[in-house]
């Protein structure tokens, strides 16, 4: 196991390199089982989770060549021999339901175990499955496992979510290209990811008009073929470094990026009192002095306030003038951090889904333990901010979505450091 420590107090400076995203590189590993021809994905992060999703891909079947130094990760599904998603594998992270859609409709037939990933909420998935029943799956749960079989194949329909799920919405996109006729997914998520995972599907010939809307048409066909793909750049990695550069009082040029993939966190930096200055290659964040005043905020599916932003907007208002109201609508257990943060120094108080934020003018390093991903960056952007160490346990949290973090923020001035416990 291992540590973070910092030595906060320091404005950041300089220059970061943003990853590929991880919420769009995941479904679009999954995306290789829709064909039996190479899938090439370019501007691959290198992550747990995604080496996670390579371990569940490779005992499917699918032949995964990586190069690290190019980010470049080739899946080549032309026989797959298992359609069991085990627990031992999906456990670690809830994206691995995303094999459910592109095995059925493939192959006929899956198996998947009930996913896991950080302990943030409930997180049902009643939504894939009902989706996949309407396209013509039997679907049974037995033993903690998903049983879904689709022998004639699926046919295409309309399907009405009663609430926006991303990760239902590229479940079902991905079945519905290789289904009968054409589907309709009604109240569909518009987020960035969605986008990113069907022009790859397009590009491996699959008919999609809508998405980034909230309704997607699909036409299925008979088979995909290969294609080359590179990963959109990750907005809840951009987000957090900017948010790193207002925290520490610093100035970041955020490079492989655009404001356009965070509209909403962008315009509440904004009033917050932050700079925010497009250039050729992404962004410069900087701040005027100590004038960051406290706003708002309210986690809403895309283009609002992303709830993979909530933590490090609510470390960012704790050093604010004034007060803001963080509420959360996304997740019902998205506060954890909370506790952590006070024991910082910070003054915050929860009534039920918000939290009242009074900045105050130094948060101070003490031991943490990070609860979730999320929670675990919130808590190296409070302790880049803070006078005195910082200790943050449990840091396995921030590998699963945070690329080379510590030398990302060395390299801007940072004293941080990964240390055995």
């Amino acid at each position: 196991m291992h540590q973070i420590k910092i030595m906060g107090g320091v404005p950041l400076k300089g220059e970061i390199a943003i990853s590929g995203a991880k919420n769009a590189a995941l479904p679009l590993m999954t995306a290789a089982l829709l064909t039996d021809e190479p899938l090439i994905l370019t501007n691959m992060p290198h992550l747990a989770d995604i080496t996670s999703m390579e371990a569940l891909l490779d005992q499917h079947g699918v032949h995964l060549s990586n190069d690290l130094n190019q980010k470049t990760l080739t899946l080549t599904a032309n026989t797959i021999h298992n359609t069991t998603a085990p627990y031992d594998i999906v456990r670690k992270m809830r994206a691995s339901i995303l094999v459910l859609g592109p095995l059925v409709a493939r192959c006929g037939q899956a198996q998947v175990s009930l996913p896991g990933g950080c302990a943030i909420g409930v997180r049902p998935i009643d939504i894939h499955l009902s989706g996949l029943r309407d396209l013509g799956a039997e679907i049974d749960l037995l033993d903690g496992y998903i049983h879904a079989k689709a022998p004639k194949g699926l046919v295409g329909t309309t399907i009405t979510m009663p609430i926006i799920s991303v990760t239902a919405t590229e479940n079902l996109m991905m079945a519905a290209c290789l289904a009968k006729g054409e589907t309709r997914l009604i109240n569909a998520a518009r987020e960035p990811e969605i986008i990113d995972l069907a022009t790859c599907l397009m590009a491996m010939g699959a008919d999609i008009v809508g998405a980034g809307t909230d309704t997607i048409i699909i036409q299925g066909t008979k088979r995909l073929h290969g294609a080359t793909h590179r990963v959109i750049p990750d907005r809840i990695e951009t987000g957090t470094y900017a948010m790193a550069a207002a925290i520490t009082k610093g100035s970041i040029h955020l490079t492989n990026t655009s404001l356009d993939l965070i509209p909403t966190a962008s315009a509440q930096l904004q009033r917050a009192g932050i700079t925010l200055t497009p250039t050729d290659q992404g962004f410069q964040v900087s701040t005027s002095g100590d004038d960051i005043h406290g706003v708002d905020v309210m986690t809403e599916p895309f283009p609002g306030f992303a709830t993979d932003l909530q933590a490090q907007m609510m470390a960012l208002m704790t050093i604010c003038r004034g007060a803001s109201l963080v509420t959360e609508t996304i997740w019902e257990n998205r506060f954890m951090h909370v506790p952590e943060l006070c024991r910082m120094g910070a003054n915050i108080t929860v009534h039920g889904s918000s939290a009242l934020v009074r900045g105050i003018d130094t948060l101070r390093g003490a031991p943490v333990m990070a609860t979730d991903l999320r929670a675990s960056v919130c808590l190296v952007l409070a302790g880049l901010a803070a006078v005195g160490e910082t200790l943050i346990n449990r840091v396995y949290h921030l590998d699963r979505g945070y690329e080379r973090v510590e030398d990302k923020l060395r390299g801007c001035g940072a004293r941080i450091e990964r240390i055995a416990e």
